[in-house]
């Protein structure tokens, strides 16, 4: 694939304009593994905010996972070798992640002392909010592992 032009800051533009996280990354990115912008928001719209705003895996993990099983991932359940490569990406990408972010898991990149959020309810986004998330940071972060291992 042919060096892109860079598109972390399309991804936090995306969150910044009401996206959740995990759409913001992996729609930013997901045309070039052959999926479109529609698609891409539809699939990765219930990974957002811990999955289901359970506050567990990062949606911008889940979105470097995803991303890597577009161009890497594997159809052949027999194919164990194809399997162990995806993990090991997936286990890369997060583990780079995790040393920079200290966490993979949503609740405590925000600090949050919940095991889990009671409302499936998003809060509103405003200036207050966006100020008082790691969020942008974390996606651009995200976003720029995805550039330097899939692109």
């Amino acid at each position: 694939m042919e060096k892109q032009e860079s598109r972390v800051g399309k991804a936090v533009e995306m969150f910044e304009s009401g996206y959740n996280c995990c759409q913001s990354v992996f729609a930013t990115y997901a045309d070039l593994f052959g999926m479109d912008k529609e698609t891409a928001l539809k699939i990765s719209s219930p990974m957002g905010a811990g999955i289901g705003r359970m506050r567990e895996v990062c949606g911008t993990v889940s979105a470097m996972a995803m991303l890597s099983g577009l161009k890497y991932g594997n159809t052949d359940p027999e194919d164990i070798k194809k399997k162990e490569e995806i993990y090991a990406l997936v286990r890369k990408m997060s583990d780079k992640f995790e040393a920079e972010k200290k966490s993979i898991i949503c609740r405590e990149l925000l600090g949050l002392n919940v095991k889990r959020e009671e409302s499936a309810k998003p809060e509103e986004r405003t200036a207050q909010y966006y100020m008082t998330r790691p969020c942008s940071n974390l996606i651009a972060y995200a976003a720029s592992i995805i550039e330097e291992t899939l692109l």
